[in-house]
């Protein structure tokens, strides 16, 4: 969401980033150019045929023409990869763009919730099923690390649109340095017969002599490389492009074993049995630096640089001569906040998708005034969500397992080994990050054995936006993420008992829950205020430490409502679980079913958060058992922001009881008299979160 007076700060900050590459750049383009003075390399000019091609300037296509983009892309990294793809693509562009996704589940499940929550305006976005297109291309055999994924783009002609009749094909891994309208305006140069086109392949490998019976693919010279392609669909189709790749790779595969490098041994054999097909492009467009890149003999001489290809399977982590340059530029866009890349065209008309319709009179309707705006502006902002950040394997189906549900932000990254540790089972975790600290988290889950051996922590990323921490939104993200029929509703400042997993599903099919019985199991809990602490491994053990004073029931000392209800004398001596009422300010952590009421995003920042929920599960009519052998144990740590500007505030406080008044009005809406119980919460003189 871009709240009212963001566009200014959004083009200064836009383009200090632009003046900070392009002085990156210049500075680059002198240091090569130095460089291949001094060795006074004797290829330095075997690139400029490809350079000038095409005019260095040529006519840029209308500002507000439809731009046409093709990628395919497959699995959690590549739908990382992607997405900085495309921040450099909004970030130069200014025409406006339509993306044709071919993806498999995973990444379509990713890329359709990112983009649906990004809302980027003038960009519209496809998908296609590349299961479906799994059967044209599987009898290829292909050596290449990617797979069946890198055959994909030889049968785009079949299954974009008939209507549309020029794409730009790009790799995930190349990031733009120019606007591509700039690239799309190079179709223009296309002959009558020319119907793809390509850079000249920036190594030797067509060349077959980068090793001892070294036997590449048929190349016309140096063979092309396809990470950047310009196809003109529907001559394409004309010149029956599918039999022509289809017979040649058959017919190559008489004597070749399968392709190395995927989809580009078909295209550059194709072309090298009919060259008349291929525009070559200028080398600038498609700088590659794979491991035997000779890319330098076209950056050392090129006025600008224009799309950077991480073509080698070590991608960012290749070691050439130049490398170090190209990956800060990279990594510029890797952390670029992508809340900025929400901006209008201006002067070119876009249909506005209802949602982000609805959202701008939402927002036009608020009181900048009113002294509880933060709050009000906060509830209404739209998050990017990137779910399943990291690989993730789901867990098998099992009639009674449970998910652990949590949020955390940055400060809180500590607690994961921990609750790892703790916890076997299956999580799923809602992060609010910043871009860049999202690569912070990547890095520090991969440094981490414990982390990175856990296959069934799904990790969700919501973008931070706003001054107020949208806890309850964090938690829906978490929650809809579950894969397994119940849910552990917890906070990640919270350790269960390490026995706790096996538990909780014991007592699941004990008590016979779902159809049978509405249930809300309550896992009592605790806390304790050293940070040295051994944690008890039986309810024996921790009553010990209760009754030493190394453990208190929760809040005990600043909020005891909170957790009162729970009935710690009598969960003392329980031997069976027991049903106890809701009170006002009760806010047990719960195991409850995966499709249980979704929390209140009107509640943010520090207060309420749990409370309304657990008053929307008694007012639906779900029992509160608690669980005689069930704990979990808060541990200490620094107060949030949220809760010292709670504490320190009354404008704060009084927004907080102008929401949980609001609340009470929609519970009656819904309910009816029977939410007039509830109104005693009301009357509270401060909550918790």
């Amino acid at each position: 969401m871009l709240p009212r007076g963001r566009p200014r700060a959004l083009g200064a900050a836009a383009l200090l980033l632009l003046l900070l590459l392009l002085i990156g750049f210049f500075l680059l383009d002198g240091r090569l150019r130095g460089a291949s003075a001094l060795h006074g390399d004797p290829l330095a000019g075997h690139w400029d045929h490809n350079r000038s091609a095409c005019d260095p300037w040529p006519q840029l296509p209308p500002k507000c023409e439809l731009l046409h983009v093709a990628i395919v892309c497959a699995g959690h990294n590549s739908s990382r990869e992607v997405i900085t793809l495309v921040k450099s693509l909004l970030f130069y562009r200014k025409n406006p763009l339509h993306l044709h996704l071919v993806t498999d589940a995973v990444a379509r499940n990713i890329l359709e919730t990112l983009f649906r929550t990004w809302m980027v305006p003038a960009l519209g976005v496809s998908f296609y099923h590349a299961d479906q297109l799994k059967p044209q291309i599987s009898w290829i055999p292909n050596k290449h690390y990617s797979g069946l994924y890198g055959l994909m783009k030889l049968v785009l002609p079949g299954i974009l649109p008939p209507g549309l009749a020029r794409v730009i094909v790009l790799d995930t891994d190349v990031t733009f340095a120019s606007d591509i309208a700039e690239l799309w305006a190079l179709f223009a140069h296309f002959s009558d017969k020319q119907v793809i086109g390509l850079v000249e392949n920036q190594s030797d490998w067509y060349l077959g002599n980068l090793w001892k019976n070294h036997r590449p693919w048929p190349a016309l010279g140096r063979g092309f490389n396809t990470g950047v392609i310009l196809l003109w669909l529907d001559r394409l189709r004309q010149v029956g492009w599918e039999q022509m790749w289809t017979l040649t790779a058959q017919r190559e595969l008489l004597t070749l074993a399968a392709t190395s490098l995927a989809d580009q041994d078909i295209f550059n054999a194709v072309i090298k049995e009919h060259p008349e097909l291929v525009q070559p492009l200028p080398c600038v467009w498609n700088v590659q630096l794979s491991d035997h890149t000779r890319a330098e003999h076209c950056y050392s001489e090129a006025a600008d640089l224009k799309v950077i290809h991480w073509n080698s399977p070590k991608k960012v982590r290749v070691k050439n001569k130049h490398a170090g340059f190209f990956r800060n530029f990279y990594l510029t866009f890797l952390g670029y906040d992508g809340n900025l890349l929400r901006r209008e065209l201006f002067g070119c008309p876009s249909q506005t998708l209802p949602e982000a319709e609805q959202l701008q009179r939402a927002l036009a309707q608020l009181d900048e005034e009113d002294a509880c705006f933060e709050f009000r502006q906060q509830q209404l902002t739209v998050h990017r969500v990137h779910i399943t950040f990291l690989p993730h394997k789901p867990p098998p189906l099992r009639p009674h397992d449970i998910t652990l549900v949590a949020q955390l932000s940055m400060d809180r990254l500590q607690m994961l080994e921990a609750l790892c540790r703790h916890w076997p089972g299956p999580m799923s975790l809602a992060l609010y990050l910043t871009d860049a600290e999202a690569q912070q988290f990547l890095h520090f889950v991969e440094a981490s054995p414990v982390l990175s051996a856990r296959q069934d922590v799904a990790y969700h990323v919501v973008y931070r936006e706003g001054p107020l921490y949208p806890v309850n939104q964090l938690r829906n993200v978490a929650l809809a993420q579950a894969l397994t029929p119940y849910v552990f509703l917890s906070d990640i400042d919270f350790l269960p008992a390490y026995s706790l997993y096996d538990y909780l599903r014991a007592s699941i099919e004990q008590l016979e829950l779902g159809s049978r019985r509405k249930a809300a199991l309550v896992v009592p809990a605790f806390e304790t205020l050293r940070y040295r602490f051994t944690f008890p491994s039986s309810k024996a053990e921790l009553l010990a430490l209760l009754d030493s004073g190394s453990l208190y029931t929760f809040r005990y000392h600043e909020w005891p409502q909170g957790h009162a209800p729970t009935d710690y004398a009598r969960w003392r001596e329980a031997q069976a679980p027991y049903r106890v009422q809701w009170a006002a300010d009760y806010e047990p952590y719960v195991v409850v079913p995966r499709d249980c009421p979704r929390y209140d995003p009107r509640f943010v920042g520090f207060g309420w958060n749990k409370v309304a929920h657990i008053v929307e599960l008694d007012a639906q009519e779900f029992e509160l058992l608690v669980l005689p052998e069930a704990f979990t144990i808060h541990l200490p740590h620094t107060p949030s922001l949220d809760i010292s500007r709670f504490r320190s505030s009354s404008t704060y406080r009084d927004c907080l009881q102008a929401l949980k008044e609001e609340f009470h009005q929609d519970l009656s809406r819904r309910y009816g008299a029977a939410a007039l119980k509830y109104l005693t919460a009301l009357q509270q003189p401060r909550s918790p979160a």
